[in-house]
């Protein structure tokens, strides 16, 4: 019984399965989709759609550099369990460095990249999820460069090389050696890894951000019951410092408390004879943002026994 291409895309939305899995089932039933479908459960794989609507709040985050240009991906596992796992750790390597070929951050991009081995980052995913027998998804990515200088990469507690939960990039623009800057943007990298800004700079730092900030401040200034023209300096003066507190540059150095982020680098860039810009960076912290479910674990036992 012959069959299509759109037979195979039929067969991958019923069993969520990867494309080059569904195209051999179809090979191997000469066709028949009901014959492939059972096919697939039999081995597990129509399985994966079940599991992809599970919490995924796990896994690991991944950074590679190539050159001046360097990219954070997180992919997100149930468990820490999988974060271990060797077949885990090879697909978070290998699709960080996949992503280092894509023109911009697109994750649905990424799953279309080609992965080596054959097939795509989608299709190795999705056969993942088939045989680790977890869900398992590409959250996000970022990317960073630079047209003269380094991009460096810092990983807080690696799991492996280049892979662990809090990873760092930083773009250092400048015609300053690689002696310098590696030194200099590691330790910028540590200092974010531990102090978590926001944004590079004030004016980047969301406007929602500030606006909610700013209507804290507001309240607990009018509960001062100071003049309205007092209560409006002590509603800028603290917007003033959330911001300071949570843009990178203005940030204190978190190796001597005092130092100003932009001051480390400009007094870097002196001492090297050759000015330094702090271009851009990523930080990735695993699963920050996503609502992790919460179970009881002896509910769920007597639940399933039927003693509840």
């Amino acid at each position: 019984m012959a069959y299509t291409a759109t037979d195979v895309k039929n067969l991958r939305e019923r069993t969520g399965a990867g494309m080059m899995d569904c195209k051999k089932a179809m090979d191997e039933t000469g066709g028949d989709m009901e014959a492939a479908v059972d096919l697939l459960r039999a081995k597990g794989l129509a399985a994966v759609a079940k599991k992809s609507s599970r919490t995924a709040a796990e896994g690991l985050v991944g950074v590679a550099v190539s050159g001046t240009k360097g990219v954070a991906v997180e992919v997100n596992s149930e468990t820490d369990f999988v974060a271990k796992n060797d077949q885990f750790q090879d697909f978070v390597r290998k699709t960080t460095e996949a992503a280092l070929g894509l023109a911009a951050d697109d994750v649905e991009a990424l799953k279309a990249a080609a992965y080596p081995g054959g097939g795509t980052v989608g299709d190795t995913l999705t056969n993942n999820v088939a045989t680790i027998g977890e869900n398992q998804q590409v959250r996000r990515m970022k990317t960073v460069s630079v047209s003269n200088g380094v991009v460096v990469p810092y990983m807080h507690n690696a799991a492996a090389p280049m892979l662990g939960k809090i990873g760092v990039l930083v773009a250092l623009e400048s015609e300053a050696s690689a002696d310098v800057l590696e030194p200099l943007g590691k330790q910028i990298a540590m200092h974010i890894a531990a102090a978590f800004p926001l944004a590079l700079n004030a004016a980047d730092l969301d406007a929602d951000m500030i606006a909610r900030e700013r209507k804290i401040a507001a309240e607990k200034a009018a509960e001062s019951g100071k003049p309205a023209e007092v209560q409006a300096k002590m509603v800028d003066g603290a917007v003033a410092k959330f911001a300071k507190d949570n843009a990178l540059l203005s940030q204190l150095f978190v190796m001597d408390n005092k130092t100003p982020i932009a001051q480390v680098v400009e007094q870097a860039g002196k001492a090297a004879g050759a000015k330094i810009v702090l271009k851009d960076y990523v930080r990735f912290q695993l699963g920050e943002g996503i609502e992790k479910e919460v179970s009881d674990f002896a509910a769920e036992v007597a639940a399933a026994a039927g003693l509840n």
